[in-house]
């Protein structure tokens, strides 16, 4: 999930692997996220919604879905029970990947008002464009792009404290002319702190 750390200013000189490692260094290594996922028209009209539980623990990811209060089985692969989420929405994965460079035509692009530099992240066929704040270093949206253009998008739209880390709590996830777009809530989250 996207979240943000004390102030980090990105230099215009600092390889793009050093950027990423940044924005990997403000993921907790361990902890437990809960909260809801919803999918709605572009109207607003709920679609679904699922409650889950997030947890990373020694590099390991689980993830539990639920309807109604029963449990819900899903596939990792692809979108989500038709949501427009996928495993690497949740999980950030993209930000482990090895072949990062930057994208000089979007450097300087802004999101939410913040001046972000650009980085496309790469592992095989896939690839991913991702926008971080030069100010602080966080994540402010990545892009999945297949053939060259954006297929789907996430965002953070709203920022909440837990306990000491800033951390976006409500996201959104697109999938690009589709029709209808799925938020992403954070409720809780518990981090051991000690294991970052």
């Amino acid at each position: 999930m996207i979240a943000l750390a004390a102030a980090f200013l990105i230099s215009t000189n600092a390889p793009a692997a050093e950027v990423v490692a940044n924005c990997r260094s403000m993921i907790p290594a361990d902890a437990e996220l809960k909260g809801r996922i919803v999918l709605r028209s572009r109207r607003g009209i709920v679609q679904a919604e699922y409650g889950y539980d997030l947890a990373r623990k020694a590099g390991e990811t689980g993830l539990k879905l639920t309807k109604d209060g029963k449990d819900v089985e899903f596939e990792k692969s692809g979108r989500i029970l038709g949501t427009d989420v996928t495993w690497s929405d949740l999980t950030l994965d993209y930000l482990w990947w090895d072949d990062v460079s930057y994208d000089a035509e979007r450097e300087g692009e802004t999101v939410h008002g913040q001046v972000c530099t650009v980085i496309v992240m790469k592992k095989g066929e896939r690839q991913v464009r991702v926008w971080v704040d030069r100010k602080t270093g966080a994540l402010m949206q990545a892009e999945e792009i297949e053939g060259g253009k954006a297929v789907r998008r996430l965002w953070g739209t709203r920022l909440k404290k837990f306990g000491e880390r800033w951390m976006a709590n409500v996201m959104e996830v697109e999938t690009i002319g589709s029709g209808h777009r799925t938020k992403i809530t954070v409720e809780e989250l518990k981090v051991e702190e000690n294991k970052q």
